[in-house]
């Protein structure tokens, strides 16, 4: 996983063109609010399986002057990879890489990104989907199959979730999509698992310091013989609209360690640092399972963190591969050595 030497943009949300060519870890970009920073990390975000940092529909990452499709590419050492759309299918992601076409869940293998935006600071207070998407990119970084089950999985719950709705029902089809749930779920269930247990004892065994520990457990769906629980609440999930049972009902609990508090109930400055120091734990965890750490970029974190925990976070930025940051200001980057800086304006970024 070589990091990010150049990265391209055509027609993508605020930029008709741009590139970027970093030269060091730290990639640092500021500019007013507006000017185009987020959409940058948006871009970088979509080189990896998933809809980015956004969660943002295909069609709206489009220049809204454009043509109408985009594309990112990007250069990893002696590589070239690359995401977009075209005219005659806007809403159909394709992928190259290398110039030859490959499947989107095969970006997995060869970058590792993980991203905080100012929208994460709810994520313990927020909803179990919001954190269950989180802790599947957690997931993604270290298992990059973890993309194709979820693909599969979801696939087969809604199209079980349409024939539920029918009056005639296909039972055949039916135990079919039921058994594809079931495979697909293990696999989902087991590598969160897997990823919680291995990232709660890497936190267990961290100092104390600016960012406090987090304890972390997988919560609601158990694992239990998912194909027979379908077959018996079929006509529960056909009331409902939607499966009631399976890894789509697992949520993420996270506490404080050290206050053993709930980190929703956790100060807001104590759930910015929680979040933080996961991350950074996980981006550890990463470097180990994989051997080169994850990209991380890193939205408006400096703006909401104290003095001490800017320069406690930069510290522990060092030597973790490469980061992409945004502020509105270049002095919020003020203790950082040695980066690739860049000046941020409405469809422009200049070298600074």
């Amino acid at each position: 996983m070589a990091p990010i030497s150049r990265l391209s943009l055509t027609d993508f949300r605020s930029y008709a063109s741009a590139t970027v060519a970093p030269s060091a870890a730290f990639v640092l970009l500021f500019g007013e609010n507006g000017a185009g920073k987020t959409n940058l990390l948006e871009a970088v975000s979509m080189l990896t399986p998933g809809r980015g940092l956004r969660g943002a529909a295909l069609s709206d990452m489009s220049r809204r002057d454009g043509t109408g499709v985009w594309a990112v590419a990007a250069k990893l050492g002696e590589a070239v990879i690359g995401t977009g759309t075209s005219a005659p299918a806007p809403e159909r992601r394709q992928v190259r890489v290398n110039g030859a076409t490959a499947s989107v869940n095969s970006l997995g293998e060869w970058l590792s990104i993980l991203w905080l935006t100012p929208a994460m600071d709810r994520l313990f207070t927020g909803s179990a989907g919001e954190r269950r998407r989180f802790l599947d990119r957690l997931v993604l970084a270290l298992e990059p199959s973890h993309a194709h089950h979820a693909t599969r999985y979801d696939a087969a719950m809604r199209a079980r979730n349409k024939l539920l709705a029918e009056e005639a029902i296909d039972d055949a089809w039916l135990l079919s999509l039921e058994a594809a749930m079931a495979e697909h779920g293990a696999e989902l269930a087991g590598a969160r698992a897997r990823t919680v247990a291995a990232l709660d004892a890497r936190l267990a065994g961290a100092p104390e310091d600016e960012f406090a520990r987090a304890g972390i457990a997988l919560d609601g769906w158990s694992g239990n013989d998912l194909a027979a629980t379908l077959k018996a609440s079929r006509r529960r999930d056909a009331a409902a609209g939607r499966a009631s049972e399976g890894p789509h009902r697992q949520d993420l609990a996270v506490l404080h360690r050290a206050k053993q508090m709930p980190a929703a109930q956790s100060s807001t400055g104590e759930q910015k640092a929680l979040l933080l120091g996961l991350v950074l734990a996980h981006a550890d965890l990463v470097a180990e399972r994989r051997g080169e750490p994850p990209i991380l970029l890193l939205d408006e974190v400096a703006a909401h963190l104290d003095q001490k925990r800017r320069v406690a976070l930069f510290s522990r930025l060092e030597s973790r591969g490469q980061v992409w940051m945004t502020a509105t200001e270049a002095a919020l980057f003020d203790g950082i050595g040695r980066a690739s800086r860049f000046h941020v304006e409405p469809g422009a970024v200049h070298p600074a």
